[in-house]
């Protein structure tokens, strides 16, 4: 039996885009700045992480991820 044992750098930026759908950028933000804090340079993965997002484009995610959220929460009620 092989077991095949993921890159943690995979695993990680598999992680990040599960975190990026889920959560608004403002809490994606929060969190990696406090998974940052004793390791690496934050300002270089928040550089690396928004490289192409302007404040329109993330003004648009947040308003497409509330809506799909507010979508979400009236399908379960």
């Amino acid at each position: 039996m092989n077991l095949k044992i993921p890159k943690e750098q995979d695993v990680v930026e598999e992680a990040l885009l599960i975190l990026e759908q889920k959560l608004p950028p403002s809490k994606l933000a929060l969190l990696l700045s406090r998974w940052q804090s004793d390791q690496g340079d934050y300002l270089k993965t928040r550089d690396e992480l928004f490289k192409c997002e302007t404040v329109e484009s993330l003004a648009t995610d947040i308003l497409e991820f509330e809506a799909r959220r507010a979508s979400s929460q009236q399908a379960e009620t």
